[in-house]
């Protein structure tokens, strides 16, 4: 067997063991998926605060991943801060400024993936606006779809594995 093909093998089956009982036979998390979805809203003198919030009831892990701020059409050159409230890692209710912008100066700041955990308000604190944000809402979930039939082959695969490799003596 060349040797790429037993790391490939060896690979195989260290992932087999590891989503059937892992080593040892103690469990480990099931498989992990994550879908991502466009995000955006926009705080204008109409629209002062919008609340992003996701069901209670719901297993998965929820982010908002903020990547930009702009002033769009019709706004005006003042300063408009928009200001997000969130829980920090007390679950303390907080309120921080994430940009002011101006249209003859800064009419756009790129915030590289701000994560923040539901639920998060964004306010426009000052200004009229109209300022858009925009980013990605990750959703992460466990999967525990593993049918009974896939861990009861993987043991066996497992153990027939072990039984192939001699003891080493000494």
């Amino acid at each position: 067997m060349a040797a790429g093909s037993a790391a490939a093998l060896a690979f195989f089956s260290q992932e087999s063991r590891t989503r059937a009982g892992g080593v040892g036979g103690t469990r480990v998390p099931a498989p992990v998926t994550m879908d991502s979805f466009f995000f955006g809203c926009e705080l204008s003198g109409h629209t002062r605060s919008f609340t992003f919030k996701v069901e209670e009831e719901d297993d998965a892990e929820h982010v908002l991943a903020l990547t930009m701020l702009c002033l769009t059409e019709g706004a005006k050159d003042e300063c408009n801060v928009v200001e997000v409230v969130a829980r920090n890692h007390d679950h303390q209710e907080i309120a921080v400024p994430v940009a002011n912008l101006k249209l003859s100066c800064q009419p756009m700041l790129s915030l590289d993936d701000f994560q923040l955990q539901p639920p998060v308000t964004f306010r426009l604190k000052s200004g009229s606006g109209p300022v858009r944000i925009t980013g990605r809402h990750q959703i992460v979930t466990m999967s525990n779809d593993v049918s009974e039939e896939e861990i009861e082959e993987e043991e066996e695969d497992s153990e027939e594995e072990e039984a192939e490799l001699c003891p080493i003596l000494p």
